[in-house]
Parts: C-alpha cells; sequence; structure tokens
C-alpha cells in the first residue's frame, strides 16, 4: 500500500487519504503543478481580454 506524507504534520497516511486522520488537513484532489497551471492560463486570458 502506498503511503505519503501530510505537508502539515509530516505524518505518514495512506496514499488514498483524502484528510489526515491527525491534524485533519485536506489532500489537494489535483496535483499542485495542475493548480498552478490553472491559474496561470486564467490570469494569462484576462490579461488578453483587457489588452
Amino acid at each position: 500500500m502506498s503511503q505519503k506524507e501530510c505537508p502539515a504534520c509530516a505524518v505518514q497516511v495512506d496514499g488514498d487519504a483524502e484528510v489526515c486522520p491527525i491534524c485533519g488537513y485536506e489532500f489537494p484532489s489535483q496535483p499542485l503543478y495542475l493548480q498552478i497551471m490553472v491559474w496561470i492560463m486564467i490570469l494569462l486570458l484576462f490579461f488578453w481580454l483587457i489588452l
């Protein structure tokens, strides 16, 4: 079974966990790089529209 580390409390939790059982940290549903890419695309679209 895969494990991942909670970024808030550094405890190893199940790889499929959506919430850390120790501190309650909610793991994002999408990888962080995808969330960043979405925000970059939104900002680029916004600037393209106002120019």
